[in-house]
């Protein structure tokens, strides 16, 4: 009966670490999505248009410079005193 109660606890911590990681994954996609969306949002849409026989020149752009203000935005440096402004840069659109 011990043995059982054991294997139970056992196979719980084993689930909880698994929930414990996936979370953590989705927070780190949650951050570059934040800072890569513009970009990720134009190339779709650029390849949407090329797909359907249009000009994308300007999807491209918008990419391109969507890309630019990402970097920037990850190069900038972060501390307690800037953060909160720091973040909301990310949301803008």
């Amino acid at each position: 009966m011990r043995t059982l109660k054991l294997k139970k606890r056992s196979l719980g911590q084993g689930m909880t670490e698994y929930i414990i990681i996936v979370a953590l994954i989705a927070i780190a996609a949650i951050g570059v999505f934040t800072l890569f969306g513009d970009v990720v949002k134009n190339q779709v849409g650029a390849m949407a248009a090329e797909l359907g026989g249009n000009e994308s020149a300007n999807g491209n752009n918008r990419a391109a410079q969507a890309g630019r203000s990402a970097m920037t935005l990850a190069e900038e440096e972060v501390n307690l005193s800037n953060y909160s402004k720091t973040a909301t840069k990310g949301g803008k659109r």
